[in-house]
């Protein structure tokens, strides 16, 4: 069981859960719109839930969380079935897993957070952990389907872990209890989401060449 359960309790253990699942029905939506075929889809939904945390714990050089408990492994299944059988009625559900997706990434943000301060690393290294754990499934999964990570565009995702982890570690510096300063960087991980979501706040776009379609072909073929 991850460390940070201590400090959560039932309820956030209930939406840990939730966001794993919202995590990986989102890697396996997309391996299904690339029509994969079911195994496909089922490694796309395993790098999505646990590939961010994977990537934390080989870095901190400790066992990773999913080789401690199958929850994870068979929430990934429990998605997979979902999406097959109820693959026509997802995408009403769109605001719904994008509501669970950004409870996931704020919860797995502050997971990572205090994982790593547990291992008695700094807290600047807190903060690239904790956002590896929220978002680097999300690259994984971009990469495998052959598509630009999300993260790298236009979205404000692993901002939003940057931001809250900043903030966390600045309530703490000041003197404020942890378990408040814990809520307080979940809560705005998960603001700062859906109103980047809500208004379409981006981070600038970089200005560079314009490549022309020959150019951009023969890159591609790369």
């Amino acid at each position: 069981m991850m460390p940070t359960e201590d400090l959560y309790g039932p309820l956030l253990n209930v939406i840990e859960f939730l966001g794993t699942f919202a995590f990986a029905i989102s890697g396996i939506r997309h391996a299904a719109a690339k029509r994969f075929d079911w195994f496909g889809g089922f490694v796309c939904g395993v790098a999505v839930a646990i590939g961010g945390g994977t990537l934390r714990d080989l870095l901190l050089g400790v066992t990773p969380f999913w080789m401690t408990s199958s929850i994870y492994l068979v929430c990934t299944f429990m998605a997979q079935v979902f999406v097959i059988v109820f693959a026509r009625s997802l995408k009403r559900l769109d605001n719904t897993w994008f509501f669970f997706d950004t409870l996931g990434l704020a919860l797995f943000t502050v997971a990572g957070l205090q994982k790593t301060l547990d291992c008695g690393y700094p807290f600047w290294v807190a903060i690239i952990m904790g956002t590896m754990t929220g978002s680097a499934g999300g690259v994984i999964r971009d990469v495998l389907l052959n598509n630009v990570p999300v993260i790298f565009q236009k979205e404000i995702y692993a901002m939003a872990s940057i931001i809250g982890g900043a903030a966390y570690w600045g309530l703490v510096e000041w003197g404020c209890d942890m378990t408040l300063s814990v809520i307080i960087a979940f809560f705005l991980v998960v603001i700062i989401r859906i109103l980047a979501v809500k208004y379409h706040i981006s981070l600038p776009v970089l200005q560079g060449e314009e490549l022309d379609d020959t150019t951009q072909h023969k890159q591609d073929k790369q």
